[in-house]
């Protein structure tokens, strides 16, 4: 796998990660402790393993961020999407669309202009 590639490609993986253990947490975990049961098993089963998910998201998010040179507020940001249930997937799109049009744009860039032969 390409160096540059490497961070984009685990943040995408963890944005998906943590998006799924947060809507477990707030959708099973949570209404679980509030509403059946407050002693239930569920809740730590479902939010430390979130904590740590999310704890490596973020490190992911610094370390892409770092290696695209994002300014700060979009960096907070694309942090604080992965605390909002499903934000995080659509921000996951957004960045996946950019990153897609920035490749192409090297591409195209890089290519050799083509010449008329004949």
């Amino acid at each position: 796998m390409e160096k540059k590639r490497l961070p984009f490609t685990l943040y995408r993986v963890l944005a998906y990660v943590t998006g799924v253990w947060l809507l477990l947490l707030v959708l099973v975990a949570m209404p679980m402790k509030y509403l059946v049961d407050p002693e239930t098993w569920l809740m730590p089963a479902i939010a430390i393993p979130h904590g740590y998910i999310y704890m490596a998201y973020v490190l992911v998010v610094l370390w892409l961020s770092l290696d695209r040179r994002w300014p700060a507020l979009k960096t907070v940001g694309v942090m604080l999407a992965g605390t909002i249930p499903l934000l995080g997937f659509f921000i996951e799109h957004r960045i996946a669309r950019q990153e897609k049009a920035a490749t192409a744009a090297e591409a195209g860039q890089s290519a050799p202009a083509p010449t008329a032969e004949g």
